[in-house]
């Protein structure tokens, strides 16, 4: 795990991957959890029998949104952001889904410092982000998404 704790520490890995996570496994129960915090329970999440029978995965899939809110759960398993006042998550860019996370599929974040800058002692950074799947070639998603840090000086 990488440890950063001002702006010139986390300056330093411009361009450079920061980690990759372990693997997290996302099962029904956290699907259904996910449809009934969002209020999305449509019937490819929820309802395994019909997802069996009839959906084009033959098993329920994770929501999308479910797999982007995993980002600042896994990007804390690779990066220990510390000497903090605060952090937001600002943004995300140039995101493409790039394949569905079938149910009890296990996932991981692979990370890349993209852009870093100092706005007023504000830290931006914009870090790469791809959630690959195990066991399959294409992503479930990649972009980029933008974190703002205050550091205590």
């Amino acid at each position: 795990m990488n440890i950063i704790k001002n702006y010139a520490e986390f300056e330093a890995y411009l361009g450079k991957d920061l980690g990759t996570s372990p693997y997290h496994k996302i099962d029904q129960a956290q699907i259904n959890q996910f449809a009934d915090a969002t209020l999305d329970h449509q019937w490819i999440h929820t309802d395994v029998a019909k997802a069996e029978s009839e959906g084009p995965f033959k098993a329920t899939i994770a929501h999308g949104y479910l797999t982007l809110s995993l980002i600042p759960y896994l990007w804390k398993k690779i990066v220990d952001i510390q000497n903090l006042k605060m952090e937001i998550n600002y943004g995300i860019e140039d995101l493409r889904f790039g394949q569905a996370v079938v149910v009890d599929s296990e996932v991981r974040l692979i990370v890349k410092l993209i852009a870093i800058a100092n706005l007023r002692g504000i830290t931006k950074a914009t870090i790469g982000v791809e959630l690959q799947i195990k066991d399959q070639k294409k992503a479930a998603f990649s972009g980029n998404v933008v974190f703002l840090y205050h550091f205590i000086d």
